[in-house]
């Protein structure tokens, strides 16, 4: 019988559109039009300008787009750039049962590849399907022992997603798509240890540019182990200390993991949400100044404090993984979006004051996606609330409008000057648009509705 990395090989080639259930097809729209969003409001984020400093004079041809911006890269280059622009907010899509950001990776070296790859956006909506299912898939073998160990599992295994979906548009055939795969084996990487700092986001663009890379690899017949991920050293043993391979080929078709994806209505580290949810909740129903706040205590699962327990955040970067500067912005500012995440926010006075005075407890009776938040004001008064599941969850999913809402407010951040209605216009017709390099085009500055109306 064939080996893991084989079955999801070929479970890649032969998949046709129109096995695809119209639920999921719509929603991956849905995360392409929030990973854009993030694209665009990050494309000018400094953690981008240095990148592109560093690489511009070593870069190829310009074949690709850079999203929101006016240059080109060659297609690696501009998966590199664009995974990082889009990731750079932390505002992008989670697969809850892992915790992988699943679109970066693979819709970045897609829309990249198909700028220079003739493609229809059916095809890069199929190719991206199928992207998502196979790093989901191969996640959830490897879950938790992988995280857990230290490695960052949407660059470990969003390298395989990049590479399988790149392999659909670049019609691999069965064994080229089981070398791609065992190439995105060979090349996975990234440290949890980044997070906080301007390598998170580089993770996440090394495992698109890595992805695409060996795609591009395996179409010109460059070979690789075709046991990469279920060998003893392959992907899953070497990188996890425990493994469930039944996970990744067990029920292909049956069931896609792209419905179990969750949108962020807050730029910060997931786990924090419900304790952001309950700040804003005791805000809005006692109206509770800031100054009168004696402290604030939150009740959240031990994971909260591990990845987001950092009670003195020094930069706008540090403090999406700090639940004190989450907390303390709420009550403060009513709201916790990007400018809440800038550095000049963290510096604040009266947030630094305000986030001195809460605590983060840990309870394992909360739930990873629930948290409870404890206020005591001056006066002695105090107030309690507590969320099961965050907004943006599973449980209270973001509706199509609110996607819509969170992409202008993202594309206007970024001071991106495209016209976001025709973006958005865009990708709810996709799958009817011949031209799938329309919807990088639609981003750059000097783009128009002509782009729309010529790719139809």
């Amino acid at each position: 019988m064939n080996g893991v990395t084989r079955q999801l090989a070929r479970f890649i080639v032969e998949s046709r559109w129109n096995g695809i259930p119209k639920e999921i097809r719509h929603e991956a729209k849905r995360a392409l039009l929030n990973w854009l969003g993030c694209a665009l409001g990050g494309c000018h984020d400094v953690t981008v300008e240095t990148a592109l400093a560093a690489l511009r004079e070593f870069a190829g041809p310009p074949q690709a787009a850079l999203l929101g911006r006016r240059e080109r890269l060659d297609i690696l280059n501009a998966a590199l750039i664009n995974a990082i622009s889009s990731n750079v907010l932390d505002f992008d899509d989670t697969h809850l049962r892992t915790v992988i950001h699943p679109t970066v990776p693979v819709a970045s070296a897609l829309v990249a590849l198909a700028e220079h790859t003739p493609a229809t956006g059916a095809q890069l909506l199929h190719a991206f399907i199928l992207g998502v299912e196979t790093e989901c898939r191969i996640g959830i073998a490897v879950s938790p022992e992988h995280y857990n160990a230290g490695w960052h599992i949407t660059a470990t295994c969003g390298v395989f997603g990049a590479a399988a979906a790149c392999g659909k548009l670049l019609k691999l055939d069965e064994r080229q798509m089981t070398w791609a795969l065992g190439i995105a084996a060979t090349q996975s990487s990234g440290l949890s240890e980044m997070l906080g700092s301007m390598s998170k986001p580089y993770n996440m663009g090394h495992a698109a540019r890595n992805g695409l890379l060996a795609a591009l690899l395996a179409a010109k017949n460059f070979t690789s182990s075709e046991r990469g991920i279920e060998a003893p050293r392959g992907f899953a043993h070497v990188l996890s200390p425990s493994c469930d391979l039944d996970a990744i080929t067990g029920g292909l078709g049956a069931s896609w993991e792209l419905a179990q994806n969750a949108y962020k209505p807050y730029p910060c580290g997931i786990v924090v949400h419900p304790v952001i949810d309950a700040c804003l909740q005791l805000r809005g129903e006692h109206a509770i100044a800031p100054d009168s706040i004696e402290r604030i205590e939150t009740r959240v699962h031990p994971l909260v404090l591990k990845l987001t327990g950092n009670a003195t955040p020094a930069t706008g970067l540090e403090a999406k993984l700090s639940v004190q500067h989450c907390a303390a912005a709420a009550f403060i500012r009513g709201a916790v979006g990007v400018e809440e995440f800038t550095d000049a926010c963290v510096h604040n006075p009266a947030v630094v004051a305000l986030r001195a005075r809460v605590t983060a407890r840990e309870d394992a009776a909360v739930g990873k996606e629930a948290a409870g938040v404890d206020v005591t004001l001056k006066n002695g008064t105090k107030h309690e609330a507590y969320v099961p599941y965050a907004t943006g969850s599973l449980q209270r999913p973001m509706t199509d409008a609110d996607i819509e809402t969170k992409f202008r407010a993202l594309a206007a951040w970024g001071t991106s000057t495209c016209n976001a209605y025709d973006v958005i216009e865009l990708l709810w017709s996709f799958d009817n648009i011949n031209d799938a390099a329309a919807l990088a085009r639609t981003t750059v500055p000097s783009a128009t509705a002509e782009f729309v109306r010529a790719a139809r």
